[in-house]
């Protein structure tokens, strides 16, 4: 188990709170998605004459919904209309259509805008003021066809009676009347999260119902009760989502990330705790079937939630690499005592905002970066705070220094010009040479990372923000560049030996105007 200090763990555990949306959120959407289902049910409906089961899936229902980045506070609630109709009586099409003709009245009885049609559901907006969309999925019961099918594949029958056939418009019998459905299991999904942490959302539960004087721990609303699971997957989603907020290539779905998230929780009763044993276990549950990868549907083993990896490999490169940052990101976190080396350490991919907040929680007090210049200061911040911008890999354990001793600028027909790291912006299309000089003795390794910002450089999908091993043999104490986008960007040199970074320089800063 990880080392954590005692100051980096308040400060997750601060973190983890200020992530979790307000408690009339969940109050909000539970009377809302109730408002449907007795609009569905009503004498006039399409659906009057079936059973209807609405429900909520996805984040609202595991409670793991976090606040967006943005602040505007907006969220997706995807629920789910399960009618008693066999699927050999209607299309999928027919379905669909007529759930969207009872949403339709539903909205204009509402003074709210047309729903929209989407691949297998409708989305219901409503006002700012609401703060949330309404995803609406209609499906039909299938635990007997399901049952079939597992059987005769010889398949785990956990979690079959609640499975329920979907529609979908791209799926080949969409227009005809036919058994084969598309297929998922919301609510077993459910259950076999809450089975994964149990025993502690039991104990908090109970320990609430006593605290609150409550007669019956049903009176405890589950969204009331935070698991460490539940709290480690709100940070680890918040931290997937910064750092894929410049570019989204690779970026790992919540379904993921969930799901291998339950499969590592082994009880943990603290956040960190359950934090560093997700992020230690949770690459073991991923499998690898006839050179396919797998993450197999707890609810539903036909299913493959890594079934895009197979035909995008970028989307397990995506989750190996955040994986790998996460790791790295919460470790070093982990090993300062110091508050403000917490904050910068995970500011770049939670938040500085976020994570400010969660440090003064307690009264603490943050500094800010100090800088001659304001200029300077700003641009800096901007490449510290960069999502892309990968944290250090190694340990680092000084033993000399690396520094820049020559930072210039050429233009095509001009001397070169010395450059100074104060912010002053250069002109486009100049060539740059930084020259690094080291006390360590060699063999050691050289790395060089650059870090671009602006809009001209995410066009050209060249943010950068990794490691550039350079050999000594190929020049590695001398690095060349160009100014070819606007904005602020950085260089650093890193001397490695031994598995452990023993000097590097301060961030370089660049603007380009």
């Amino acid at each position: 188990m990880m080392k954590t200090t005692k100051t980096a763990e308040e400060l997750l555990s601060d973190l983890a709170e200020l992530l979790e949306i307000p408690p009339e959120r969940y109050e909000s959407a539970d009377r809302s998605y109730k408002s449907v289902c007795a609009w569905l049910e009503r004498p006039e409906s399409r659906f009057s004459k079936y059973d209807i089961n609405v429900y909520t899936q996805g984040s609202f229902r595991l409670g793991t919904p976090t606040r967006p980045i943005n602040g505007d506070e907006h969220y997706d609630l995807d629920i789910v209309c399960e009618f008693s109709i066999a699927k050999l009586s209607r299309t999928q099409k027919a379905l669909l259509d007529d759930l969207g003709y009872e949403l339709s009245l539903y909205a204009k009885a509402k003074g709210m805008d047309k729903p929209d049609r989407w691949q297998r559901c409708w989305t219901l907006n409503y006002a700012d003021s609401a703060q949330f969309h309404m995803d609406v999925l209609p499906c039909l019961p299938d635990a007997q066809d399901q049952r079939s099918m597992r059987k005769a594949a010889s398949l785990p029958m956990e979690f079959v009676e609640k499975s329920v056939a979907i529609t979908d418009s791209k799926h080949v019998n969409y227009e005809r009347i036919s058994v084969d459905w598309p297929v998922s299991n919301p609510n077993g999904y459910a259950e076999w999260f809450y089975l994964r942490m149990k025993l502690i959302f039991e104990k908090r539960r109970q320990a609430m119902m006593i605290k609150d004087a409550k007669a019956d721990v049903s009176e405890i609303p589950e969204f009331r009760v935070k698991t460490p699971l539940q709290s480690a997957i709100q940070i680890l989603k918040r931290h997937r989502d910064f750092m894929f907020s410049a570019d989204e290539t690779g970026r790992p779905s919540s379904i993921v990330i969930t799901t291998l998230a339950a499969h590592a929780y082994e009880q943990q009763t603290s956040i960190v705790d359950a934090l560093f044993a997700i992020l230690s276990g949770m690459s073991f549950y991923i499998q690898e079937r006839g050179g396919r990868h797998w993450i197999p549907n707890p609810s539903n083993p036909r299913e493959n939630f890594a079934d895009a990896w197979n035909d995008d490999p970028k989307l397990r490169e995506g989750f190996d690499r955040w994986l790998e940052t996460a790791q790295t990101d919460f470790r070093l976190a982990a090993e300062q005592d110091s508050v403000e080396e917490i904050v910068e350490t995970l500011a770049p991919r939670l938040g500085r905002p976020l994570v400010k907040d969660a440090a003064q929680k307690r009264r603490r007090t943050v500094p800010e970066i100090l800088s001659p210049m304001k200029k300077e200061s700003t641009s800096l911040q901007r490449v510290l705070d960069a999502p892309h911008r990968r944290p250090m890999p190694w340990a680092f354990l000084q033993s000399g220094s690396v520094r820049l001793t020559t930072a210039t600028a050429e233009q095509n027909g001009f001397r070169p010009m010395t450059i100074v790291s104060d912010g002053s912006p250069l002109a486009a299309h100049l060539k740059l040479r930084f020259v690094a000089q080291t006390d360590i003795p060699r063999p050691f390794r050289v790395f060089w990372q650059v870090v671009n910002t602006g809009a001209a450089a995410k066009a050209a999908q060249q943010l950068r923000g990794n490691f550039e091993e350079v050999t000594l043999e190929e020049g590695g104490l001398v690095k060349k560049e160009s100014t070819l986008y606007t904005g602020s960007h950085s260089i650093q040199c890193f001397i490695v030996k031994n598995g452990s970074c023993l000097a590097k320089t301060d961030p370089f800063i660049v603007v380009v105007k």
